[in-house]
């Protein structure tokens, strides 16, 4: 698990180096309780700056169930430029080749109909809410013709966003054959939905919703979200207020998957897990009769649902924005060769600062700082130039390198550089070369000389 890191500025950065550890509080020794995680891949990331908080086998390829419809939705949204209006004059329908896939297959479904035009905005709401499998099938033929077809879209797309451990062969994720994806490349798509479409956050952020009407619908439909943490009502258990959205995904093959967003007080984060239990586990019974009230009270558990729950608490608890560098320090001198008016140094400073979301039960000890200046500075120094580095490393990892940049300017001193030139010329490769070329000169003026003179002797006689 590593830690967010707040950059302003460009610098290099491998946040992959820390390595923290969820809590659930602090017993009466001081020492942490831990987190026990259901899912078996979890991937954590503060959204301002898609750094890296939990990252437990996200790159390990699983089948996504239903979190393959949040794909489904990215090409529906791609196709009208994510334009509501459009999308709500549009409509598709489908006829049995829709729905041949999820006959007597207890999928998931808001029942849409053979043939029922349906606006694609109420598409949107029925695969992201109820999850219903049919209007992934729909969306995908009315677009493309055919879901094989709709399928190639999906891969385009997620070749576009660089999700390198994924394939989809379906629309809905009903089947887990050749459809794979990691949390990680699941985190990727989820950030471009959220950061691109405003009708995407607005949809995966409601709970419940009635369609349209149409001709086998009248009345319209109402569904609601396989979210629960969106669920306000007084029963639901799951209510989680800083949940802001996204979806589930539940598959025997695929274990219960979901994907979430939440925000407290101006900080967000995203969290995609895969491989949550399906059945209650025999150690919850216990804690069902000791907490009635409690999630564990009840014949089936939503341990995807309990893992996000434990994963925000604990960030919006116990991570502290730490800084690491103040962009103003003025870290050390370097030298300056040929300044102006005797000055032979220059100021350094970061070009950027950096801040970490760190544990507040976790020692800082572990990070290290490290300043390499460079060599052979000659004025002209200008503000802002880049004349070292500041390396921070968690436990010998590096995990940042920030430039070192001058605070101010040096003019060059051209007196100063003339002596420093004539001083230095005598034991330099141009002056032996010189030197050279001159005492060959002189030889060959002396054998000419020499040369000369026999010949007027030879004329003599």
């Amino acid at each position: 698990m590593t830690a967010a890191v707040f950059l302003s500025g460009v610098g290099s950065l491998s946040a992959a180096a820390f390595n923290f550890t969820p809590i659930t509080g602090i017993d009466e020794d001081n020492k942490a309780e831990i987190l026990q995680l259901r899912s078996e891949s979890v991937y954590m990331i503060n959204m301002d700056n898609d750094e890296v908080l939990v990252d437990i086998e996200s790159d390990k390829q699983r089948v996504p169930a239903s979190l393959t419809k949040i794909m489904t939705a990215i090409v529906l949204l791609d196709e009208f430029g994510g334009d509501e209006e459009v999308m709500s004059s549009t409509r598709y329908s489908a006829g049995s080749e829709a729905f041949d896939d999820i006959y007597d297959t207890g999928a998931s479904t808001a029942d849409i109909q053979p043939n029922e035009k349906v606006t694609c905005t109420d598409l949107l709401y029925a695969l992201m809410l109820p999850s219903a499998c049919e209007a992934a099938n729909i969306i995908a033929i009315g677009m493309c013709g055919s879901i094989d077809d709709f399928c190639d879209r999906m891969n385009a797309k997620a070749e576009e966003l660089g999700m390198k451990d994924s394939h989809f062969s379906n629309a809905h994720g009903l089947s887990g054959d050749n459809n794979y994806t990691t949390c990680r490349d699941i985190a990727k798509m989820c950030t471009y939905a959220l950061e691109t479409y405003p009708l995407f956050k607005k949809v995966v952020g409601t709970y419940d919703y009635t369609l349209s009407p149409t001709n086998f619908h009248p009345d319209g439909t109402y569904i609601y979200s396989t979210n629960y943490l969106l669920g306000s009502n007084g029963e639901n258990k799951y209510y989680y207020s800083r949940c802001k959205g996204i979806k589930t995904g539940t598959l025997d093959t695929a274990g219960r998957c979901f994907a979430s967003y939440a925000e407290s007080d101006g900080v967000r984060y995203l969290t995609v897990t895969m491989g949550a239990p399906m059945d209650k586990l025999d150690e919850d019974y216990q804690k069902g009769l000791e907490n009635p009230a409690s999630v564990y009270s009840d014949d089936v558990i939503y341990y995807n649902l309990v893992d996000h729950i434990n994963l925000y608490e604990w960030a919006f608890l116990y991570l502290d924005e730490t800084q690491l560098v103040d962009k103003n320090s003025e870290l050390r001198e370097a030298k300056v060769e040929f300044g102006e008016s005797g000055r032979d140094y220059v100021t350094l400073k970061p070009e950027h600062g950096m801040s970490i979301y760190y544990p507040s039960y976790q020692s800082k000890k572990d990070i290290t700082k490290t300043i390499d200046v460079y060599k052979d500075i000659v004025a002209p120094v200008y503000k802002g130039d880049r004349l070292g580095e500041l390396t921070l490393r968690y436990k010998d990892e590096v995990i940042a390198t920030i430039p070192l940049v001058a605070t101010e300017n040096v003019n060059r001193s051209k007196l100063d550089e003339t002596k420093e030139i004539a001083k230095a010329f005598p034991s330099s490769t141009e002056f032996r070369v010189a030197l050279l070329l001159i005492i060959l000169f002189a030889l060959a003026v002396f054998i000419i000389h020499i040369m000369i003179i026999q010949s007027k002797y030879r004329k003599r006689d």
